[in-house]
């Protein structure tokens, strides 16, 4: 067995060949430096365990049974909770289920292009997801004036118009012609972008397209969520089997509001009550709604996780895009371009996402348009980083070689100066993860964050009631998990920088 290296050595020790390292890359000698710092491993840690919560949050807390039999010969046994699961929630656990099996056990390509292929195919299956949403809002919006209209003219006693014919939105397969055509679209688009492999690129951006566009024809049309599960038990109808946190973030009780952790539930009586058969509790207690913290703390983990990532994803393509345009060419390209930069520093994020959702229709109240304006809007600092470091490597032999080669700007670009330049940029992107969460959480704090998600700051602003008494379960739970996750993400940013910043490296002889 050989015995392991020491940290520090003499420079006489070197020549004699005590405590020579193997040679490694850049990016493997980081992470080497990284998992070395005690702060950072634990904020791994941290952050593993919130995505796992924002990926099978929807198996571990929901109020719908994961199987219910009717009691009687004429009932059926089906499941709940698969029947009331949403599209992403679909996309999510297929994602999770496959990933790590594949990542772990996959082909014999490395295991970080494996990593990043599932990255990027969870990134089509979610813009599948998010574009088809756009267009079920409109259709859905159009179906309901279609309908207004059909009554108000039975009111007024008037016949249908000749040509009135059932809306889109309604029609049997909508959501899968939405859905594949969609999916059709992104798959164009990911094509043109030259990236990688054409085959490889082809079944990953299929498949993640084909699932996307499958689950929103599965869910297009969500059965009207109704839990009346536990009152059914109990007078003999059903037999039902419940996951380990019994409720949905969004299943309501009037009776239970602001009820402290550990509160017993009764179903016979819909309230608070010492013991009863089919006793429940609520772990975390109760928000202002009557609705179980616990399983919206669980939920929000998908938001916060989603907001951090895509947003941040959002700005790194433009910041990057555009910072490697300036700090290449120089002259008349930087100057106007850096105007451009100049002016989007100077908006405000925070009442900027304030107005938005002040004037944007319902339908577009949603995680992804915040998710999009936030990156559309953060990117200037990745742009300046990008910059800097394209205008010392422009002047640098490799580049030169590359541009007499007659190599294509894109190659020049993207494939021999980003990878020496992304360090950095690396850095400031976690910092900017833990930002965009902040920002998010302020925003349902003051109530005007995404209307279809749960969240740790719409918890944390039911901690004082209207009559001004502190409820102070609502306070520490989701507070601690803004303060952990935040400081997970810059502990992360801290190693990062002193893994790949020479000057903040320590000497070893």
């Amino acid at each position: 067995m050989q015995a392991p290296l020491p940290e520090r050595v003499t420079g006489v020790q070197l020549m004699q060949g005590i405590g020579v390292r193997p040679a490694v890359g850049f990016w493997t000698d980081a992470w080497r430096t990284i998992v070395k710092r005690h702060p950072a491993v634990i904020a791994m840690c941290w952050i593993g365990i919130v995505a796992f919560f924002a990926v099978f949050s929807p198996l571990i807390a929901n109020g719908h049974p994961i199987w219910l039999k009717s009691v009687g010969g004429a009932g059926r046994s089906y499941s709940p909770l698969w029947e009331n699961l949403s599209s992403v929630d679909l996309v999510l656990l297929v994602w999770g289920l496959v990933t790590v099996p594949f990542v772990v056990l996959g082909p014999t390509i490395g295991r970080g292009r494996r990593v990043w292929m599932m990255i990027g195919a969870l990134v089509v299956a979610i813009a599948v997801l998010a574009i088809s949403g756009v267009f079920q809002g409109r259709l859905n919006s159009a179906a309901q004036d279609q309908g207004r209209a059909a009554a108000s003219a039975a009111v007024r006693g008037l016949e249908p118009a000749a040509n009135a014919s059932k809306p889109f939105a309604r029609r049997d397969g909508a959501g899968y012609i939405v859905g594949f055509g969609v999916a059709a679209v992104v798959f164009a688009g990911m094509m043109l972008v030259p990236l990688g492999k054409v085959r490889r690129r082809v079944i990953v951006v299929g498949l993640a397209a084909c699932i996307g566009a499958l689950a929103v024809g599965q869910r297009w049309d969500r059965p009207l969520e109704i839990y009346n599960y536990v009152q059914r038990e109990v007078s003999g109808e059903i037999e039902a089997t419940y996951t380990l946190v019994p409720w949905s973030p969004l299943q309501r009780d009037s009776a239970l509001d602001r009820r402290p952790p550990l509160t017993k539930y009764g179903p016979a009586t819909g309230v608070a009550v010492d013991s009863a058969p089919y006793e429940r509790r609520y772990i975390l207690g109760t928000d202002a709604f009557g609705q179980d913290v616990l399983s919206q703390l669980l939920q929000s983990c998908r938001l916060a996780i989603s907001i951090g990532l895509v947003s941040t994803g959002v700005a790194l393509v433009i910041g990057v895009l555009l910072g490697a345009l300036m700090g290449y060419f120089g002259g008349w390209v930087d100057l106007l371009l850096y105007r451009v930069v100049e002016i989007f520093m100077a908006v405000p994020v925070l009442f900027l996402l304030i107005v938005a959702v002040a004037v944007l229709p319902e339908e577009l109240r949603n995680t992804y348009v915040i998710m999009g304006i936030i990156g559309m809007f953060t990117w200037t600092g990745m742009a300046r980083f990008t910059r800097a470091e394209f205008m010392k490597l422009r002047n640098q032999d490799f580049v030169q070689a590359a541009q007499a080669t007659g190599l294509p700007l894109r190659s020049i670009l993207f494939r021999h100066m980003l990878p020496n330049g992304i360090a950095p940029v690396l850095v400031d992107t976690s910092f900017a993860i833990a930002a965009a969460i902040s920002v998010e959480a302020t925003l349902s704090f003051l109530g005007l964050g995404p209307v279809d998600s749960a969240s740790w700051g719409r918890l944390l602003s039911a901690a004082i009631s209207s009559e001004g008494e502190f409820k102070w379960w609502l306070a520490v739970f989701p507070g601690l998990a803004i303060f952990l996750t935040v400081l997970s993400y810059n502990l992360i940013g801290e190693a990062m920088r002193d893994a790949i910043d020479p000057k903040l490296k320590k000497a070893r002889v």
